[in-house]
């Protein structure tokens, strides 16, 4: 198996679960994978940033957590967009070696993952299933190190004939 081979499928391992996470966050974030302490990610997330209670602000106002539900379910999408993007790019232009497919995986890997991992700090709820956002970085610079577009030789490119 070549390393390119190895590198998207790496990147997969990655991008389906960010997918099916993203999805579940945009359809039913009440049945996300659990966060700290075993609560939901959503109002542990809440409680974590603001120290109030999410079942209080359900009562006291439940039009803003309504919109907080909403912001959470349109993150929800933008990860599942993410990583179908980020997906359709490894298995196409990024395994044909295409130059401008390795920076960009880099570049958009990097602050998606990054982000996520810098809210999760912001608010205070890193629980077991926010830990795979760092083995999931990981692997994907792992991908990309293995498949540096400036440490191999450069492909011809065709002519114009």
């Amino acid at each position: 198996m070549k390393r390119r081979d190895v590198a998207w499928i790496l990147k997969l391992i990655v991008y389906v679960p960010y997918i099916v996470w993203g999805t579940m966050a945009a359809v039913s974030p009440d049945h996300l994978l659990k966060g700290p302490g075993g609560m939901g990610i959503l109002p542990a997330a809440y409680e974590g940033y603001s120290h109030g209670s999410w079942s209080q602000l359900l009562e006291t106002s439940p039009l803003t957590a309504g919109y907080i539900l909403l912001m959470y379910r349109m993150y929800g999408i933008y990860c599942a967009v993410f990583g179908l993007m980020a997906s359709a790019i490894a298995v196409t232009a990024f395994r044909r070696g295409d130059r401008w497919a390795w920076w960009t995986l880099l570049i958009g890997n990097t602050v998606a993952l990054v982000s996520a991992m810098r809210m999760d700090w912001i608010v205070k709820a890193i629980g077991p299933f926010e830990l795979t956002e760092y083995l999931g970085l990981g692997l994907i610079y792992l991908a990309l190190a293995i498949t540096a577009p400036f440490a191999a030789p450069r492909r011809p490119v065709p002519s114009a004939a």
